[in-house]
C-alpha cells in the first residue's frame, strides 16, 4: 500500500508539471556554540497550528537494515539538516514529508533540526512518529550581533545563519550532511543527492555561472582591492545556499565557520553586501564548489526579494522545487491567490488549522 501512495504522489506531481509547464559574551561565536549545552525551553501555550500525522514510510527491498536504536553514528545513515521555527514550520514539515515520500530507504534518513524553541520536538514526534531525528538548540544571541540589515527583513532572522554552525553542533561522527531550506520540496530520492561526489571540495551545490556575480556585493567591495582580491585566483559563480551537500569533516579541519564569521564582522563595519546569509558563503566558497545538477535546486519559485512574483521552472529535470524569494506557497494558497506552481507544493502540506 505504501508504494502505491508514493507512486500516486509522483504521478500527481508529474501530471501537474505537464499541465503547468511554459551572546555568550566573551566567547567567539563559533566557540560559544561548541561550549553551549542544549537547554530546555518551556513549551509555548499552544502553537497556532497543528499537523496531521504522516503516513508510515518503510524501506524498500535492498536497503541496508537499520537498527531501532536510532543511533546517529550508524554509517548507513543519510543525514539531512533543516531549521525549525514557528514562522516557517509549515514549510519545514512539508519538506521532511517530501523527502520521506520519495526516498527508497526512508528509515535510513536521519534528520537534524536546528531550533530556537525545543518544544517543537514534541510536534515533530507527533507528526512523524517513526522519524529518526535529533533536535539542537541554537542560541540566537550567538549570531545576532554579527547580523547586518538586508533587503528583506526575513533574511535578517538569526536562525538563517544556523547552517554556518552545523559542523560545530552536529555530532563529530556525522561527517557529511545535506542542508535544506524550509521552503522546498524534494521530488526525487534523497539517496541520489547524498551520493554526490564532492571530490576535494568541502561543499557541493548547483552553480549558476551565467548570473551577474558582481551584483551580490556593493561597489565599495569591488573598489577595495583588499576585499575583491579574494576572488583573484578563483572563477566564482553564484550558488544558492538553500540546498548544499557539506563535507563536515573538511569543514571542521579548515575552520570554515570562523572564516564566514570574519566576513560578517567586516560587513558590520564596512558594508560590502546586501543579501543576508548568502554573501559570506560566496566569499568563502564561490569558485571552489563541487557542481551538482541544477535539477536539485529549481529555485526562485517564490519570486524576487521585494514584491514577489510568479515564476516558471527552469529548463531541465526537476528533483527539488525551491520557493526561494519573498513568496511562500502556503501563504499564497491560504490567501486564495496562489501561483500555478504552488500546486506542486500542496500535496506535501500536513497543516491542519486549529480553528
Amino acid at each position: 500500500m505504501q508504494w502505491m501512495i508514493r507512486f500516486s504522489g509522483i504521478i500527481s506531481a508529474a501530471l501537474l508539471m505537464i499541465i503547468l509547464a511554459p551572546s555568550l559574551q566573551s566567547f567567539h561565536p563559533a566557540e560559544a556554540i561548541r561550549s553551549y549545552q542544549i537547554r530546555q525551553i518551556p513549551a509555548t501555550a499552544h502553537h497556532r497550528s497543528s499537523f496531521r500525522k504522516a503516513s508510515t514510510f518503510r524501506n524498500a527491498a535492498g536497503c541496508v537494515p537499520v537498527t531501532d536504536s536510532g543511533d546517529v553514528c550508524d554509517p548507513s545513515r543519510v543525514h539531512v539538516a533543516l531549521t525549525l521555527d514557528l514562522e516557517y514550520l509549515r514549510g519545514s514539515i512539508a519538506a521532511v514529508h517530501s523527502v520521506l515520500q520519495h526516498s527508497s530507504c526512508p528509515e535510513s534518513v536521519f534528520f537534524h533540526f536546528m531550533v530556537s524553541d525545543t518544544s517543537l520536538k514534541t510536534l515533530v514526534s507527533s507528526t512523524f512518529p517513526n522519524l529518526r531525528f535529533q533536535v539542537y538548540y541554537f542560541d540566537l544571541e550567538v549570531v545576532r550581533k554579527l547580523i547586518s540589515t538586508s533587503v528583506r527583513q526575513a533574511l535578517e532572522q538569526p536562525l538563517n545563519y544556523a547552517r554556518n554552525y552545523l559542523a560545530e553542533v552536529l555530532e563529530p561522527c556525522v561527517r557529511r550532511v545535506i542542508y535544506l531550506d524550509s521552503d522546498l520540496v524534494m521530488v526525487d530520492d534523497v539517496a541520489k543527492l547524498w551520493g554526490t561526489s564532492l571530490g576535494e571540495k568541502t561543499i557541493g551545490a548547483p552553480e549558476y555561472c551565467h548570473a551577474n556575480f558582481t551584483k551580490y556585493f556593493t561597489p565599495g567591495f569591488w573598489s577595495n582591492h583588499r576585499y575583491s582580491s579574494i576572488f583573484s585566483n578563483r572563477s566564482p559563480c553564484y550558488f544558492n545556499t538553500g540546498v548544499m551537500v557539506i563535507d563536515l569533516a573538511k569543514w571542521r579541519r579548515f575552520g570554515y565557520t570562523k572564516r564566514i564569521e570574519k566576513w560578517m564582522e567586516i560587513q558590520k563595519n564596512d558594508r560590502i553586501y546586501e543579501l543576508g546569509s548568502l554573501p559570506p558563503f560566496l566569499l568563502v566558497f564561490a569558485g571552489d564548489v563541487a557542481p551538482i545538477d541544477h535539477g536539485w535546486n529549481q529555485h526562485g519559485l517564490g519570486g524576487d526579494n521585494v514584491v514577489g512574483s510568479c515564476r516558471d521552472l527552469h529548463p531541465g529535470p526537476v528533483s527539488l522545487l525551491h520557493w526561494s524569494g519573498s513568496g511562500k506557497p502556503w501563504l499564497r494558497l491560504d490567501s486564495k491567490e496562489p501561483c500555478p506552481l504552488d500546486a506542486l507544493w500542496a500535496p506535501y502540506d500536513l497543516y491542519r488549522p486549529s480553528w
